[in-house]
C-alpha cells in the first residue's frame, strides 16, 4: 500500500467527534471521598471539645470514645401549639417530649422545685435538655449542677428539675427523646446530651 493510501486510510472524519484523551479514572470520588474523611474529623474534634469536659467532671478519661446511649426512646411530635398561660395539657409521654406548651419557656437552669410540664416542653422545643433527678446521690446532684452551669444558652442550654417518686433513677428528655436512667451514668448522660442539645424544632443551632 502506498503513503499517500496509507494517509487517506487514517484521515479522520470531519464529522466525528473529536478524540479526547482518556483522564484517570476516579480522581472526582477520590477527592471525594478525601474531603468526607476531614469533614467528619473536624466535626468529631469539635464535638469532643465541647462535651467532652462533662465526663471528665465526674472522674473519667476525657480522651476515651463515649457510645452512643443505646437506650434512647424516640416519639412522634404531639404538636407545638401554645396554650393559655397557666392552662394544663395532658400528654401521651411521661415526663412529655412534645406538644402544646405555655408560651414562657423555663429558662436553663439547676431547679430545686418542680417545674411546670408545659413550660418544660416549650423548653424542649427550644433545644434544651431537661433532666429529671429525685433523690440521686450528693456527688451525681453536684455533677448535674455543674451540667446546668455550663449550658445556660437559651437555644441549647440544660435544665434539671425534681421529679418525685424516680429515687436513684434519672430521666433525660430533649423534643421527641428520651434516656432513662436506673442509676447515673456519666457516659450515657454526656452522650445523650451531645446528640440532642442546641437541635430543637424551633430554632436549631447545633
Amino acid at each position: 500500500m502506498s503513503r499517500s493510501k496509507a494517509r487517506k486510510k487514517h484521515r479522520r472524519d470531519p464529522g466525528a467527534p473529536a478524540e479526547v484523551a482518556p483522564r484517570p479514572r476516579y480522581s472526582r470520588l477520590k477527592l471525594a471521598v478525601v474531603a468526607v474523611a476531614v469533614a467528619a474529623a473536624a466535626g468529631a474534634a469539635w464535638s469532643w471539645w465541647d462535651w467532652g469536659g462533662l465526663v471528665a467532671d465526674v472522674g473519667q478519661d476525657a480522651k476515651q470514645e463515649i457510645a452512643r446511649p443505646a437506650a434512647v426512646e424516640s416519639f412522634p411530635s404531639e404538636g407545638r401549639a401554645h396554650i393559655r398561660p397557666g392552662e394544663r395539657v395532658f400528654y401521651r409521654t411521661t415526663p412529655p417530649t412534645s406538644g402544646p406548651h405555655d408560651p414562657a419557656p423555663t429558662p436553663p437552669g439547676f431547679y430545686r422545685e418542680v417545674q411546670l410540664p408545659e413550660k418544660l416542653v416549650h423548653a424542649l422545643e427550644h433545644g434544651n435538655i431537661v433532666i429529671y433527678v429525685d433523690r440521686p446521690d450528693p456527688a451525681v446532684m453536684e455533677t448535674l449542677k455543674k451540667w446546668a452551669d455550663h449550658y445556660s444558652g437559651r437555644w441549647d442550654g440544660v435544665i434539671v428539675t425534681p421529679y418525685p417518686g424516680l429515687e436513684q433513677s434519672i430521666i433525660l428528655t430533649a423534643w421527641q427523646h428520651r434516656l432513662r436512667l436506673k442509676e447515673f451514668d456519666a457516659d450515657s448522660a454526656a452522650a445523650f446530651i451531645d446528640r440532642f442539645r442546641g437541635r430543637g424544632p424551633e430554632n436549631p443551632v447545633r
